[in-house]
């Protein structure tokens, strides 16, 4: 087929995991589904009810976001991460799309990620014809680039990055002319530690520093692919310019929602306390079966091992009717580790608990 355009993209990660699944799903009790970090509690009524009132949309709706999406968007970032007071704001068609598209939009020559990572970072390099380069986490030892990607809190370790490797990180931005783009999905699913925005040193304001933020996980907003980038004005502009002659516009009901979400963080707290009892329990549970977790103080999994071949546990696993990812989708580092996600019902949760107590 000469003349088209081909990615030599990797198997998507999770297609890999059907043996598994089905092997789970033959447990008597049924399967635990820990694989994916798709919410599965109720999205809010203040959510649900702001969409509705909007449902009767019938204009193109704006690229950049109505005013009042913009103001939420902006009041938030000022709030909850401490960011500049004219930081520029985007809505996205949730996070994965800007993940996957940014190298694209901002025509990446050569991309950097952490080599424990998301693979949408590797994927989205891939995508773009850009050069992709796993990196340590310590961005003194970096290759000179045009673009990286930082992630704190992990998916899927849930570590965070240091102040100052965030510090080192925009420096290195600043002396390569490079975009730094963090990707900060999780950021108020702290647990043991506290996370911080990028946005929040004002060193980042003098370099090419955006964030990209969901609803999806704090506010069970999957299903409205909502989310937003945040940062330099300037790469917002620059954004802003090429997502609309793409047509890349958030549907308008969803923009409608998405301010009454970030105006409210009641139902944020209320979630918070749900995800922090489901980890308590997994935690309980993944230990008593004897695995170690290493570094989870925040985010929406536990990143678990029992000094053995990820595939190893997560058949083991799956012989208890618990499917999980293995760590080798995330990286080579992630070869003796498995991902387990705190997204499944406090009876799924108990239920998974239980067959692992019961090995001990």
């Amino acid at each position: 087929m000469s003349g088209h355009a081909t990615f030599d993209l990797p198997e998507f990660p999770w297609d890999r995991l059907t043996p598994l699944g089905d092997k789970a799903r033959a447990h008597p009790g049924g399967i635990v589904d820990l694989s994916i970090g798709t919410p599965v509690d109720p999205v809010p009524e203040i959510i649900q009810k702001a969409l509705a009132s909007a449902s009767d949309s019938p204009g193109y709706p704006p690229t950049a976001g109505i005013p009042a999406v913009q103001k939420a968007m902006r009041d938030w970032s000022i709030k909850n991460l401490h960011a500049p007071d004219d930081v520029g704001v985007l809505p996205s068609i949730g996070s994965k799309e800007m993940v996957t598209l940014l190298p694209f939009l901002l025509r990446a020559k050569r991309v950097l990620y952490p080599d424990i990572a998301y693979p949408s970072y590797h994927v989205g390099a891939v995508m773009a014809g850009a050069e992709a380069i796993p990196v340590a986490e310590d961005p003194k030892s970096w290759p000179a680039a045009d673009f990286a990607w930082i992630n704190s809190p992990s998916n899927p370790t849930g570590a965070l990055m240091s102040d100052q490797a965030m510090l080192e990180a925009i420096a290195w931005a600043r002396a390569n002319d490079a975009y730094l783009v963090s990707d900060e999905c999780y950021l108020e699913l702290g647990w043991e530690e506290t996370p911080r925005s990028v946005l929040s040193f004002k060193e980042a304001a003098e370099a090419k520093v955006i964030a990209l933020h969901s609803l999806s996980k704090r506010s069970n907003l999957a299903g409205y692919r909502a989310g937003f980038a945040v940062g330099n004005p300037s790469v917002i502009s620059e954004l802003l310019e090429i997502r609309k002659h793409v047509g890349m516009m958030m549907p308008g009901p969803v923009q409608v929602a998405m301010i009454a979400a970030l105006a409210d963080s009641d139902h944020v707290s209320a979630q918070r306390a749900i995800y922090l009892r489901r980890r308590s329990e997994l935690h309980r549970g993944l230990t008593a079966a004897g695995f170690t977790i290493h570094n989870s103080v925040a985010g929406l999994y536990l990143w678990a091992t029992r000094d053995e071949e990820c595939w190893k546990s997560a058949e083991w696993l799956a012989g208890h009717g618990i499917l999980v990812a293995p760590g080798d989708f995330y990286g080579v580092r992630g070869k003796n580790f498995v991902r387990a996600a705190l997204t499944a019902t406090d009876e799924r949760i108990d239920a998974a608990v239980a067959r692992l107590t019961a090995t001990a």
